[in-house]
């Protein structure tokens, strides 16, 4: 099993930028790929970007691309969503989410979930 744990959600105004953290314990030998997904009121979860463990290769969402660069810190098992150029439409829930599958841009391929953090952009 693996847990994760998020941080790092609020209220920005738009143009402004947040930093998503999220910290990843248990069997971490496990993960192939940690991504962050959004969900927003009646929609469904969507991915934002992802990241494979051990190459660093990314993974981003067209809406996303050029503002929210993906890293991750091996030593420390925790993966970060910097979020640039915030706009009223990227407000939702956050989740932090780990795989042990090679395929990693889709929901359904992570078995691990974060409880969600929510971001808030103001017009």
């Amino acid at each position: 099993q693996v847990q994760l744990v998020e941080s790092g959600g609020g209220l920005v105004q738009s143009g402004g930028s947040l930093r998503l953290s999220c910290a990843a314990s248990g069997r971490t030998v496990s993960i192939y790929a940690m991504g962050w997904f959004r969900q927003a009121p009646g929609k469904e979860r969507d991915i934002v970007a992802a990241i494979t463990w051990s190459s660093g290769r990314t993974y981003y969402a067209d809406s996303v691309k050029g503002r929210f660069p993906i890293t991750r810190d091996n030593a420390k098992n925790t993966e970060y969503l910097q979020m640039n150029s915030l706009k009223p439409e990227d407000t939702a829930v956050y989740y932090c989410a780990a795989t042990p599958r090679s395929h990693h841009t889709t929901a359904r391929s992570y078995e691990y979930w974060g409880q969600g953090t929510q971001v808030t952009v103001s017009s």
